[in-house]
């Protein structure tokens, strides 16, 4: 089973739609807040999850859901606003920000899950990619282009560095379950 998680009116084609209101495309209505979600245990292959995780209220719990109705290997691909974004907090549902080290807390190879064992749920960060919704060429400006470049190749320098100087936009980062 793939799963959309909180897809909205904008269900990810071959997926099963997941959200709190019941809009066209929305397979099954469930108010994310609400523990368990409906599915069983080890029971979903794939997960999206786009522009959902800042507006709900307990992410580790979240994640901690997500985790549980997965299947070991389980790709999970998590979209949000990058903390640093004008559109990070213009919105006034948003309650959560995220940075490039926040799923590094659920990676077993990552010294903060080493250390600060927050959660039982684990997962690899394979990959993140900032602004990926402005990859297609002509969409940005030259600067806008050279700075997503730079980000993605040196994320930690950027986020540290020139991130408040030069915002980017959102951040997508592309799991993997581990059980």
């Amino acid at each position: 089973m793939k799963l959309d998680i909180g897809c909205g009116g904008q269900k990810k084609e071959g997926f099963i739609g997941l959200d709190i209101l019941k809009l066209e495309g929305v397979d099954i209505v469930h108010d994310l807040t609400l523990f368990p979600y409906p599915f069983d245990d080890d029971s979903v292959d794939e997960i999206y999850m786009d522009n959902c995780l800042e507006h709900l209220p307990n992410p580790m719990k979240v994640i901690e859901e997500i985790y549980r109705i997965s299947k070991n290997n389980t790709k999970v691909t998590i979209a949000v606003p990058y903390f640093r974004s004008h559109y990070a907090t213009i919105d006034p549902t948003h309650v959560n920000f995220f940075g490039v080290n926040w799923f590094n807390y659920f990676d077993p190879k990552h010294i903060f899950q080493q250390k600060m064992q927050y959660s039982t749920a684990k997962m690899n960060v394979k990959s993140f990619t900032f602004d990926r919704e402005w990859l297609i060429p002509k969409q940005y400006g030259f600067f806008h282009g050279l700075l997503i470049k730079f980000a993605n190749k040196y994320p930690y320098k950027y986020e540290a560095r020139i991130s408040h100087i030069f915002p980017l936009n959102s951040l997508t980062f592309n799991l993997e379950i581990i059980k």
